[in-house]
């Protein structure tokens, strides 16, 4: 039997307060992995009016290098349709000698006045794997000092973005934030990479908790990376340990489907979600 402080924690979820309406509110909801994760492929202007049309105000981009000339169009598109953009995806070598696509980020937000979330993908060298783990906490923790120092300078902060591997594991993260001694480094932690965290989520999202800056949902069945909200049979559990957390930060919304139009893909994700909300309750 629940607790009546669990009970209040899981009210708070969906009472009005100062932030968003409730945590799954539309305002409260990112769109991501739709750029190159769509069908139709379509341009920057296309992309907005399909989010404006869903009904997002916010939204994550899931950039490809051919994107890059259209970057600003991004932003015209975006503004115009009242859209924020929220993150911008960053793959970044932690060998601070090889080439990155960071200068041409910080450029892009820095010229356009956009204080962002870079959501961080770090890239290793060859034989990584293989090393101590105090020693891959320090060249991880090297990289994400870098990152965050740079994007400090235009008001910008930092997610530590879990795609699999020893990157990937919360508790990891937390040590990789706690070397990196910057203040404006979280942890943006998605769902469909986290099948192996799924009995351990509640541990997991203990340890998150203080770093947490979104939370990306899919629906969740071992075997199975990408469904939509609700065709799974474990996120259920897990959206109501997000709840019970306290954890009031943005959740993002899934597209992450090439095969089909990421309006569709959206769509799906979204009326999954409200289909589950009582539920959650």
């Amino acid at each position: 039997m629940r607790s009546l402080a669990a009970f209040a924690i899981l009210a708070t979820a969906f009472a009005a307060g100062p932030g968003p309406k409730h945590l799954f509110g539309k305002d409260n909801l990112i769109a991501w992995c739709i750029v190159p994760f769509d069908a139709k492929m379509r341009g920057p202007e296309e992309r907005a009016a399909m989010l404006a049309r869903l009904g997002f105000k916010r939204f994550a981009y899931d950039w490809r290098d051919k994107d890059i000339p259209t970057f600003d169009a991004e932003v015209d598109a975006l503004r115009k349709h009242g859209i924020s953009l929220d993150a911008f995806w960053t793959p970044y070598p932690a060998d601070p000698a090889k080439a990155s696509k960071l200068p041409v980020i910080l450029e892009l937000l820095k010229r356009r006045g956009l204080k962002t979330q870079l959501w961080l993908s770090l890239g290793f060298d060859k034989g990584f794997d293989q090393l101590p783990h105090a020693e891959k906490v320090e060249i991880a923790a090297a990289a994400v000092r870098r990152v965050a120092a740079l994007a400090k300078e235009s008001g910008g902060s930092v997610g530590l973005y879990n795609h699999g591997g020893w990157y990937g594991e919360p508790a990891n993260q937390v040590e990789i934030i706690k070397k990196a001694g910057a203040s404006n480094v979280g942890i943006v932690y998605n769902f469909h990479h986290g099948h192996d965290h799924m009995d351990a989520f509640p541990a997991l999202m203990k340890t998150m908790l203080p770093y947490l800056m979104a939370v990306n949902i899919n629906g969740m069945r071992t075997g199975q990376k990408i469904l939509p909200v609700g065709q799974g049979d474990r996120e259920k559990e897990m959206l109501r340990t997000v709840i019970a957390s306290g954890y009031r930060g943005p959740i993002g919304i899934l597209g992450h489907r090439a095969e089909i139009d990421a309006e569709e893909a959206l769509r799906l994700n979204l009326d999954g979600l409200k289909a589950l909300l009582p539920s959650l309750r």
